[in-house]
C-alpha cells in the first residue's frame, strides 16, 4: 500500500490541495475530476487511505457504494445522460476511488465502451477455454 502522506487523494481530503467538492460526509468525499472526459465526471473517495476496495472493511465499502449511487443519480439529474458508468480504481492513484462516467450515446465513452464489446469473448467462448474451471478455481478459493 502506498504511503497516504504521499497519496493525492488523501491530500484532497486534508484540504492541502484544492478540489470542486459534490459530496462529503464524515467518511466519503466526491469530486470532479480534475481531467474530465464528460461534463459530471466525478471520483468518490473513501477519507480513510487504503487502495484497494477489497481491503476496505464491508460498512465502508457498502458507504462508498451508497454515495457513489446517490451522486450518479445527481449526475444523471444534473446532465441527463443516457447512462452513469461507474467502476472501481486504485492503481494509478493508489487510493481506492469510484470513478463516475456520464455516457450519452455516440460520445467517446460511448464508442470506447461499445468497442470493448468488439473484443470481448462471448459467454459460450470462456466455456471452451477450460470446461468449470475457471468458476471452479474463483468459488474454490
Amino acid at each position: 500500500m502506498s504511503d497516504a502522506a504521499e497519496c493525492i487523494f488523501c491530500k484532497i481530503v486534508s484540504g492541502e490541495l484544492s478540489c470542486q467538492k459534490v459530496y462529503e460526509d464524515d467518511k466519503v468525499l466526491g469530486i470532479l475530476d480534475i481531467y474530465p472526459f464528460a461534463k459530471g465526471h466525478c471520483q468518490i473517495i473513501p477519507k480513510r487511505h487504503v487502495q484497494w476496495f477489497y481491503d476496505m472493511e464491508d460498512e465502508e465499502i457498502a458507504h462508498l457504494a451508497r454515495v457513489a449511487k446517490l451522486v450518479a443519480n445527481k449526475i444523471k439529474k444534473a446532465f441527463n445522460p443516457d447512462f452513469v458508468c461507474s467502476f472501481v480504481r486504485g492503481k494509478r492513484i493508489p487510493h481506492v476511488h469510484i470513478i463516475l462516467f456520464p455516457i450519452f450515446e455516440g460520445d467517446m465513452l460511448d464508442r470506447f465502451f461499445g468497442a470493448l464489446d468488439l473484443v470481448q469473448l462471448f459467454p459460450g467462448e470462456i466455456a471452451k477455454l477450460a470446461p468449470g474451471s475457471v468458476a471452479r478455481k474463483i468459488r474454490d478459493a
